[in-house]
């Protein structure tokens, strides 16, 4: 649907029309009549003889004047009603980078990856689809630290965690830690879209706030917790005496996990490899949203452009037809007096 922003400003369409009315109602008063071509002609007050402007003239004027005033009027497109996607969770992303991550448990494609890669390869996809929600980035180790706070700008939280790097938070791994900030970035937001998710490889060994401690506080605090356990449970290990199997995620806490999921209203979910780890975000992505009115607005185009370009054009369509016209009127003769009115002045 086409609109006009300032309708009103039609009304000076008439202009032109009054004050041509103005001048026939007017005293009439003599002017001066001057040849055409005189450098005075161009003045105001001053008629020039035999210079009667050409009706095609007054018409592209007035179709100038037209097209100045329907681009001051402002037209635009409204589109059709869009509803934003809205729904209400405020998601906070608490990632362990300590260095267990760096174990290469993980396999993709044939080869393997350490456990933070396939961690910002999952949760890369899962940031993609999260939209109407607000994704925060909380990164942790011996001491936690917001990467990114609570944002829509889904495309900066990508970025940020993909720029994460292992040992960046120091070489330890304070989870109660991790969750009292989380908390603290939570508690102003709406009791029921409060929602963190806490993935980790180890157990807690550093911070100054237990895991329970931390786990009481979002409880009160109207925190859901979802704890995600992350890496195998046995690989080949080679060494100079040969092969031998072992447990990689032997310092895992699952019963700390599981704990702290089950008291805030969470779940907690266990990662042995890439597959799981994609199965797990695909099944906390079905978290029923907070039922909000989502907002509706129509875009809007503007338009004016083509009018008042198209003015432009045909005004300087105009000045050069008439510049043509007075060049096309200067006569051999006219030349020619000019040069000798050089010569003697030389």
């Amino acid at each position: 649907m086409t609109s006009l922003a300032y309708p009103w400003v039609l009304v000076l369409v008439l202009l032109p029309l009054l004050l041509r009315l103005g001048k026939r109602t007017g005293q009439a008063v003599d002017a001066p009549v001057l040849p055409v071509g005189h450098w005075l002609s161009d003045l105001p007050g001053v008629s020039r003889s035999g210079s009667r402007q050409p009706w095609w003239q007054s018409l592209l004027l007035l179709i100038i004047w037209v097209l100045l005033v329907v681009a001051a009027a402002r037209p635009q497109h409204v589109g059709e009603p869009v509803q934003l996607p809205v729904s209400g969770r405020d998601l906070l992303l608490a990632v362990d980078i300590s260095p267990s991550m760096d174990e290469q448990d993980m396999v993709i494609q044939g080869r393997g990856i350490n456990r933070l890669q396939a961690v910002k390869r999952v949760v890369d996809d899962f940031i993609q689809r999260r939209q109407g929600d607000r994704l925060g980035l909380l990164l942790f180790g011996t001491a936690p630290y917001i990467q990114a706070p609570l944002t829509f700008d889904l495309a900066t939280v990508r970025t940020l965690l993909d720029e994460s790097g292992i040992g960046m938070a120091g070489r330890a791994t304070a989870i109660g830690d991790a969750i009292g900030l989380a908390v603290k970035r939570l508690r102003d937001r709406p009791q029921e879209q409060r929602v963190v998710i806490l993935l980790t490889d180890g157990a807690n060994t550093a911070g100054e706030i237990t895991p329970d401690k931390a786990t009481e506080i979002a409880k009160a605090t109207g925190v859901r917790i979802y704890t995600i356990g992350i890496g195998a449970e046995s690989m080949i290990q080679r060494g100079l005496l040969g092969s031998r199997q072992v447990n990689p995620s032997r310092d895992l806490d699952e019963a700390l996990l599981e704990r702290m999921a089950a008291q805030t209203g969470g779940e907690y979910f266990r990662a042995r490899s890439l597959p799981e780890l994609e199965l797990i975000y695909e099944s906390i992505e079905q978290l029923e949203p907070i039922d909000l009115e989502g907002k509706r607005y129509r875009p809007v185009t503007d338009l004016f452009v083509w009018p008042a370009a198209t003015a432009v054009i045909l005004w300087l369509l105009l000045q050069g037809l008439k510049l043509s016209r007075v060049l096309a009127s200067r006569s051999p003769r006219d030349d020619r007096q000019s040069r000798d009115r050089r010569h003697s002045h030389g």
